[in-house]
């Protein structure tokens, strides 16, 4: 359990990123080897781009860094349960394990609204773990979306 609260330190760290730039707090991270090869955080509003999530970004980098759509052996730490598509970029890199922060009630596909990341039907499954430093990812979407509307 160190290991994942080391790792979800480092997203929370990308999460800090988009926030600064008033982009929704969501950080990933993608560690091979015990290393990060791929960062990501939320992107969408500056880059006017609805793929620009944290996940997809680190994927694509770990890719680059691997020079391989599958992700092997690699861990992908995320502070927001994945939507839809992150879930299907999850499953098509075929990365063995995601572990996430806190669950999101209006996307999460990794089991809160479906389970895209284990469908038995798909030619991958994926090993979830959920809710590490969970407060901590929650507080900061929170604080965010309060900020946003005024209320703090």
């Amino acid at each position: 359990m160190d290991e994942h609260i080391h790792w979800m330190n480092e997203a929370i760290q990308e999460a800090l990123k988009a926030e600064a730039i008033r982009e929704v707090p969501i950080g990933a991270v993608v560690v091979h080897d015990g290393k990060i090869i791929g960062r990501g955080y939320n992107l969408r509003e500056t880059s006017l781009d609805p793929t620009a999530h944290a996940e997809m970004i680190a994927i694509k980098q770990a890719s680059e860094h691997l020079q391989a759509w599958r992700l092997l052996d690699c861990k992908l730490y995320v502070t927001l349960e994945p939507c839809p598509m992150c879930a299907g970029a999850i499953v098509q890199s075929r990365i063995p394990q995601v572990i996430y922060g806190t669950a999101d009630p209006k996307a999460g596909c990794a089991g809160t609204l479906m389970n895209l990341l284990q469908e038995e039907r798909f030619n991958h499954r994926v090993d979830v773990v959920s809710g590490v430093l969970q407060e901590e990812c929650a507080t900061l979407l929170t604080q965010f979306f309060r900020k946003l509307r005024g209320k703090e």
